[in-house]
């Protein structure tokens, strides 16, 4: 799957909420925080790819 881009829009308890930048039609993703990189905060953009999230 992939790769897609993101932007982390919302932290909320154990879970981050996504948006995918290249379409402004998709659903917020809810993604589990134990997923991302431990530096990712709320505006961080995030990379997508082989189910793996990077900041970019």
């Amino acid at each position: 799957m992939g790769p897609y881009e993101y932007v982390l829009i919302r932290i909320d308890g154990d879970y981050a909420l996504l948006q995918r930048v290249d379409r402004d039609d998709a659903d917020v993703l809810p993604i589990a925080r134990a997923l991302l990189p431990l530096e990712a905060e709320e505006g961080s953009r995030l990379h997508y790819e082989n189910f793996c999230y990077t900041l970019v």
